[in-house]
């Protein structure tokens, strides 16, 4: 298997590396992969309608890691893929994932998007919001392109989930009466539903069993459930240009994320009406977030997120040990014990 390594001798020793590099290791191993998805990226992008490219690369260029796509490119190849279908492929995912934070940044208000100003803060709703139509669109002809009626079902799926994820956090903004496990029905719809299907694709291109297919999106599920409890935990823990947007960005919008039901329920009753009153009646005042930011200290609540999103980034990796050990499989491991790491 490992058709992208098989050239090079890989290393005995398991990659201990939890930051940057993870990423920089796998994107190393699919240089050649990762740019062709790029320039199919770059030529689906394309449209007589200028203001379509305009907008799109704004966003492109506003960088990103790529994981996703990396994630179809990786997964492909792990399984010992040696045709060129996964390209495009990740490039679907891609345009879909992208595609959704067009939506996002709208619905939420967002002025900025990995340290950039973001498309709608440039371009206004309504374009963001059509040329995320575009990218869906886009995203399908390319999953038809394919000719897979199994890759047409989990990708469709897939994006139909996120819709629902979206709809459901929508649902419980401001409700401090959402549950954990409801919560955890967000993420999973909103985010992991993408890195699942993204995974699992790669086993299907290789024409790998059923239960290989399987083993990949229960990686890409977890993997995704846990980078998303990352992202909700470095709202209230990072500055901005690690987080990439206005701190307390999740705060100021009532999202019900899990450092804020931690710590509202370890409140006493002067905390939890703090908590009522910013969250569920959006009454803020300037000072407001510094005293969030401090019961989210006091309550341990970040530390408790992080504890879960190592819990579900253990799930992932054990998904993997059905697949032998090469060196695009070790670097998938060093990958989520990177995305689990971003806070430090």
């Amino acid at each position: 298997m490992d058709a992208v390594a098989s050239s090079s001798q890989p290393s005995t020793a398991p990659l201990q590396r939890p930051g940057e590099d993870a990423l920089t290791s796998l994107v190393t191993l699919l240089q050649a992969d990762l740019e062709a998805c790029n320039k199919a990226i770059v030529a689906r992008m394309h449209s007589p309608v200028t203001l379509i490219p305009q907008l799109a690369a704004h966003i492109v260029a506003a960088g990103g890691k790529r994981l996703r796509p990396l994630l179809t490119l990786a997964c492909a190849r792990m399984c010992g893929y040696p045709g060129e279908r996964h390209i495009k492929l990740a490039a679907c995912v891609e345009f879909i994932h992208t595609a959704t934070l067009l939506h996002d940044d709208v619905v939420d208000e967002s002025l900025l998007r990995r340290g950039m100003a973001s498309a709608n803060a440039v371009f206004g709703n309504q374009a963001s919001v059509l040329v995320g139509d575009f990218l869906f669109a886009r995203a399908f002809q390319l999953m038809v392109e394919d000719g897979s009626l199994t890759v047409l079902g989990i990708l469709s799926r897939a994006a139909a989930t996120i819709a629902e994820g979206e709809v459901l956090q929508l649902v419980t903004q401001n409700d401090l009466s959402t549950s954990e496990a409801r919560y955890l029905e967000v993420i999973t719809g909103k985010t992991a539903a993408l890195f699942a299907a993204a995974c699992e694709v790669g086993a299907v291109v290789a024409d790998r069993p059923q239960r290989e297919a399987a083993s990949l999106a229960e990686f890409g599920l977890n993997l995704g459930i846990a980078f998303q409890l990352v992202d909700d935990a470095l709202d209230y823990s990072a500055d901005q240009k690690v987080l990439g947007k206005t701190v307390g960005d999740d705060f100021r919008e009532g999202k019900i994320t899990l450092p804020v039901l931690l710590a509202y329920q370890a409140g006493d009753a002067s905390e939890q009406g703090f908590w009522r009153r910013t969250i569920e009646a959006s009454e803020q005042s300037d000072s407001d977030l510094d005293r969030a930011l401090h019961l989210i200290a006091e309550s341990n609540a970040i530390r408790l997120t992080l504890d879960r999103a190592r819990g579900f980034a253990v799930k992932a990796k054990a998904a993997l040990d059905l697949f032998p050990e090469t060196t695009l499989r070790r670097a998938l491991l060093d990958v989520t014990d990177y995305t689990v790491n971003r806070v430090r």
